[in-house]
């Protein structure tokens, strides 16, 4: 995995999600984020760092879109505007971040064995501000 920070968009994995969102159309980017984030809230095989790290960055784009949400100014995140999302997938950001954060989590793994704890307290966060935008 090519990382070089902790934030949620400082890894190879998650640029290229970037990408991936700005080259759907517009009123398909919100089912890119979906897809992402109900994969990494519905498996029960292992997650692997790559599908981890879409999912952060899915969810860090949900949570832009919350009160409280930290908007998006990484060179890395995607250039194109979101449309306005449905909120419907900020509990759905919540579970797919808990996936990450499981045991049966790469990603999750390959953080914890680094000793950084800076980059579980940004996702403890994120978990925050969607669930206080959940109700």
């Amino acid at each position: 995995m090519g990382t070089w920070d902790t934030g949620h968009f400082d890894n190879d994995s998650a640029a290229d999600f970037s990408w991936k969102v700005d080259e759907a159309p517009e009123a398909e980017r919100e089912a890119v984020l979906r897809e992402v984030l109900t994969f990494a809230a519905e498996t029960s095989d292992y997650l692997d760092s790559d599908d981890g790290a879409f999912a952060v960055a899915a969810a860090a784009l949900v949570a832009s879109q919350c009160p409280g949400g930290e908007a998006v100014t990484t060179a890395y995140g995607p250039k194109k505007p979101l449309p306005v999302l449905t909120p419907e997938l900020r509990p759905l950001a919540v579970r797919a971040l808990d996936g990450v954060l499981g045991e049966n989590s790469e990603l999750h793994e390959l953080w914890d064995e680094s000793g950084d704890k800076a980059w579980a307290a940004g996702i403890a966060r994120l978990k925050e501000v969607l669930s206080a935008a959940t109700g």
